[in-house]
C-alpha cells in the first residue's frame, strides 16, 4: 500500500515540463545512436559504457589503481574523441543543420528540375555506352562552395552535349567532379574527398570513394560513370547503389529532389501561407 501510494504521489509531481525534458533527452540518444550506427564511433561507444560500467565495480572491489586509471581515461577521452571523430562531429552537425533550418529550395520549378534531369541521365547514358568515366554531384541544402573552388568555374546551362564534352578524356577538365546547382553546371575539374569507409569493395576506384566521400559530408547527390565497365552508379548519403540505366536512374533522381524539396516546411513558409490565408479571407 505504501509502495503504491510512493508511486502515486511521484506521478502526481511529475511536470509537464519534466516530462517535455526526458522526450527531448531520449530523442537526442536516440538520433545520436542512428548517425553513429554505421560509423567507426559506435565501436567507440560501446567501449565508454564499458569503462562506465568498471568504474563503479573497481570502486566496490577497492580497485583504487584500476578506478584511478579508469577516471583518468574518461577525463583525457573527451579531447580524444574530439580530435579522432572529427569528421563524424562535423557530419552530425551539418546532419542537426540541415534537418533544423531547411530554408533552401532545389529547385523553384518542377518543369525546370524535370529538364535538367533528362538532360543529366541522357549525358551519363551517351557516356555509359562509349565507357567514358564522369563524376557528376548535384547540391542539394548544403552548400558545397569550398569544392566548387578547386574546380574551375563554368556557371553554364545544362546540356547533355556539354556533360558529354566536359568528360571527354584527355580535355582540361575531364579529371575530376561536375558540380551541378540548381539548373547551371557551376563548376568543373573539382576534387572531391575520399571516404575513409574501410567496409567498401576494394575493387571500386578513386572515382566512387570520392563519390561517396562527398555524400558524406553533405546531401548532395553523386552520379558515377565507371571508366572500366562504363555501369552507371549514384551515391547519397554516405552509400553507393550500382547498376542503373537511363530511366531506373531518372525516376530514382526525380522521386529523391522532389522529397527534398516537399520535406520540409520552414517558419518562413509558414508565415508566408498564414499571412496569404489571412489576406484571402
Amino acid at each position: 500500500m505504501e509502495v503504491y501510494k510512493l508511486i502515486m504521489n511521484t506521478i502526481k509531481n511529475i511536470s509537464i515540463s519534466s516530462i517535455l525534458d526526458i522526450l527531448v533527452v531520449a530523442f537526442i540518444f536516440y538520433k545520436s545512436y542512428m548517425l553513429m550506427r554505421e560509423t567507426r564511433a559506435i565501436q567507440l561507444l560501446k567501449g565508454i559504457i564499458f569503462i562506465f560500467v568498471l568504474i563503479p565495480i573497481s570502486q566496490l572491489l577497492n580497485l583504487t589503481v584500476l578506478n584511478w586509471i579508469l577516471n583518468k581515461t574518461i577525463t583525457i577521452g573527451v579531447l580524444t574523441i574530439v580530435i579522432i571523430f572529427q569528421p563524424e562531429i562535423r557530419r552530425a552537425l551539418e546532419h542537426i543543420g540541415r534537418t533544423a533550418f531547411a530554408d533552401k529550395h532545389i529547385f523553384e520549378d518542377e518543369e525546370v528540375m524535370e529538364k535538367v534531369i533528362i538532360e543529366i541521365v541522357n549525358a551519363v547514358e551517351i557516356l555509359s555506352k562509349s565507357k567514358t568515366g564522369a563524376l557528376i554531384v548535384i547540391e542539394q541544402r548544403t552548400g558545397i562552395g569550398e569544392i566548387i573552388k578547386t574546380g574551375n568555374t563554368l556557371d553554364a546551362v545544362i546540356s547533355a552535349a556539354l556533360l558529354e564534352n566536359i568528360f571527354v578524356v584527355n580535355t582540361p577538365l575531364h579529371d575530376g567532379a561536375t558540380v551541378i546547382r540548381n539548373d547551371r553546371i557551376i563548376a568543373a575539374g573539382c576534387f572531391l574527398p575520399l571516404t575513409n569507409n574501410d567496409k567498401i569493395s576494394k575493387k571500386l576506384g578513386t572515382r566512387h570513394r570520392a563519390a561517396i566521400g562527398i555524400t558524406e559530408t553533405s546531401d548532395a547527390l553523386t552520379i558515377i560513370v565507371s571508366e572500366e565497365t562504363g555501369v552507371i552508379s549514384l551515391a547519397m548519403n554516405g552509400r553507393l547503389m550500382r547498376n542503373y540505366d537511363k530511366d531506373k536512374l531518372k525516376n530514382v533522381l526525380v522521386q529523391i529532389i522532389k522529397r527534398r524539396q516537399t520535406k520540409k516546411v520552414t517558419l518562413k513558409e509558414r508565415v508566408k501561407a498564414w499571412i496569404k490565408n489571412g489576406k484571402n479571407n
